[in-house]
């Protein structure tokens, strides 16, 4: 083992001269440099973390050149020693930075906990509460340096009218840093301490039978994929998402049954909803036969991919409504119309359970002891309380009409 002052003029000696191996600096105990048999030198320092008996350990300070010369390598060295001197590994601190950096990114890391959500509604949320209203102001800095501060200003910059809002995003991120310490990635959340965001009055709107009867008729003179979805949103009471993204391997039409998958369900289970009468004739109506495909989106655009345009539909229908020749209609959302199956059920004498076996809804019906022990699945009921609903919404569609309401389609 050669041993010297390690100096550019060493350096060059042994580059020139064609010597391979290991100089040790003769002053500072550990500051080396390697010598390749290609002629490049780098710096490295070997060190301890304990006594004689612990193992040898070797760090790479770097290759020679700029920035590192004999005495900014020497400095370098210097302060790692310091380093291991205070019990702190330069390797392993070396490799937390590059973790930091690249895996432990705030961007990157958010990426791979939304791909690892479950459900595609919970999936859906989380990715774009993190797209629209957290990377615009964490971008990449490392997860285990974000603090309650960081935290705060993503909520200062968000609107105050935003209430529903800030409670998703604020979801969202207690589940991504309560992921991150299951996973070993943080020892503690930087949420920890703060205070939920104040809930939001629950909604409730829902549409009675003259105003559903409007919507129902006006709905096939909007888009071709939203009428259609909002026909089925009414006749079967799912979410917006589960029936814009059906398929038709979901769907059987002998046994009129549509099958949900759990991965597709907000809340991660599975569902079996009959199809009534109406809602047959406007799958009919897509297949154009009762001959239905067999795999395949339901409702795809013209380029084959789901259909999103929410707002424009709603607003195409909000305005053929109100000129329909009735009265005005208050303010109401695509998920009013899941409160009004609820709300129809309930008038027609629609046992409590069925209903939120139909709705999927694990209330108080579907959860403790009653969830564990009570596996009846409903099926027959939930068939007699699909076929009642169907004939009211008829009858709703029926009495509008022969009320002579001016400009019904």
């Amino acid at each position: 083992m050669a041993t010297g002052k390690i100096t550019k003029r060493t350096l060059d000696a042994l580059q020139s001269g064609g010597v391979t191996g290991f100089l040790w600096d003769d002053d500072l105990k550990g500051f080396g440099a390697k010598i390749g048999s290609s002629g490049s030198a780098s710096y490295v320092l070997q060190y301890r973390m304990g006594g004689r008996e612990a193992k040898t350990r070797r760090h790479t300070i770097g290759r020679h050149g700029s920035p590192w010369t004999p005495a900014t390598a020497r400095a370098e060295a210097e302060r790692l020693l310091l380093l291991v001197g205070q019990g702190v590994d330069p390797v392993e601190a070396d490799k937390q930075r590059r973790r930091e950096a690249v895996d432990l990114a705030f961007s990157n890391y958010a990426d791979r906990f939304g791909s690892s959500c479950k459900g595609s509604g919970w999936k859906t949320l989380v990715q774009r509460s993190l797209r629209l209203h957290v990377k615009p102001v964490l971008r990449d800095k490392p997860l285990p340096t974000i603090t309650r501060a960081d935290i705060v200003s993503i909520f200062d910059r968000m609107p105050e009218e935003q209430q529903a809002n800030r409670r998703n995003v604020f979801a969202v991120l207690r589940r991504l840093f309560k992921w991150a310490i299951s996973r070993g990635d943080l020892p503690a959340s930087p949420m920890e301490g703060m205070e939920t965001p104040a809930a939001v009055k629950a909604r409730e709107r829902w549409l009675n039978d003259e105003e559903l009867a409007r919507v129902w008729i006006a709905a096939p003179q909007c888009h071709r994929c939203f009428g259609p979805i909002v026909r089925l949103l009414i006749a079967t009471g799912q979410r917006r998402e589960e029936v814009g993204r059906i398929s038709w391997d979901e769907l059987d039409r002998d046994d009129r049954m549509w099958r949900l998958p759990g991965n597709r369900a907000k809340n991660g289970e599975p569902n079996s909803v009959p199809l009534n009468d109406l809602a047959v004739a406007e799958l009919d109506a897509i297949a154009r036969g009762d001959k239905w495909p067999k795999r395949g989106r339901v409702f795809a655009t013209s380029t084959g991919h789901i259909f999103t345009a929410y707002s424009k539909g709603a607003a195409k229908l909000d305005k053929l409504v109100s000129e329909d020749g009735g009265d005005p209609v208050p303010h109401w959302r695509l998920h009013d119309l899941r409160r009004t199956l609820a709300t129809g059920f309930q008038r027609l004498g629609v046992r409590f359970e069925v209903t939120e076996a139909v709705l999927n809804h694990v209330g108080a019906s579907r959860s403790g002891v009653a969830g564990i022990y009570q596996r009846h699945d409903w099926k027959d009921e939930k068939r007699e309380a699909m076929k009642a609903w169907n004939d009211h919404i008829v009858s709703a569609v029926l009495a509008l009409r022969s009320k002579g309401v001016p400009r019904l389609a």
